[in-house]
């Protein structure tokens, strides 16, 4: 019994199979790139035939986790993010809450440069976009390598949501590309998140 279980035992990223073959379940996904079914988190994977009734002949892939964990992001997901570490190209974040849940588990976003937002990308500023601290809204585009998400704020509704200025104070959106402090009016740049979107 114990080697079947370690047989089933995956890690996200991990291949489940193609998705010519399988329907991704709960803590699996389908990478639009290579019709390939992975794990989204850790766990083990299951596979369940399809409903007597269902027109669609494959079986459901699924990873159950192997510890309560609360919500695990997965692409296409909206994230609430706080930016860690801002460099020249990109932007790390620990995501706080998948949708409206927040997470139990660390998980760690990259925003890349030519994710930031939608136009001008050559033009983007990681250090006048993101700042450490700063709470961002952003969309899970895909796992990416050493165990992070990749994350985007290239819409409108997405970026940062809330930040502080050097003051302390929380800054007020006044457009797409400034907040301000209330307490001394100075004025910092931002990829700020449309409100009310």
């Amino acid at each position: 019994m114990k080697e079947r279980e370690e047989e089933n035992f995956v890690t996200p990223g991990e291949v489940l199979g193609k998705a010519s073959e399988f329907k991704a379940g709960k803590g699996a996904y389908v990478s639009p790139h290579d019709k390939t079914v992975y794990a989204s988190l850790t766990g083990f994977r299951s596979i369940t035939p399809p409903p007597v009734d269902s027109d669609d002949p494959r079986p459901t892939v699924e990873v159950t986790g192997h510890k309560a964990h609360g919500p695990v992001p997965e692409p296409g997901a909206i994230v609430i993010a706080r930016v860690t570490k801002v460099m020249a190209k990109m932007a790390s974040a620990d995501i706080m809450c998948v949708g409206s849940k927040s997470v139990r588990e660390k998980f760690t976003g990259i925003i890349r440069q030519q994710d930031v937002r939608a136009t001008e990308i050559d033009k983007v500023e990681m250090h006048s976009s993101f700042r450490p601290g700063d709470i961002v809204r952003a969309l899970v585009l895909s796992l990416g390598d050493a165990r992070a998400y990749y994350l985007s704020t290239a819409k409108n509704e997405l970026g940062v949501v809330s930040a502080e200025s050097a003051a302390g104070g929380t800054m007020v959106p006044i457009s797409w590309t400034e907040m301000q402090c209330p307490s001394t009016g100075q004025i910092e740049q931002r990829k700020v998140a449309k409100i009310g979107a």
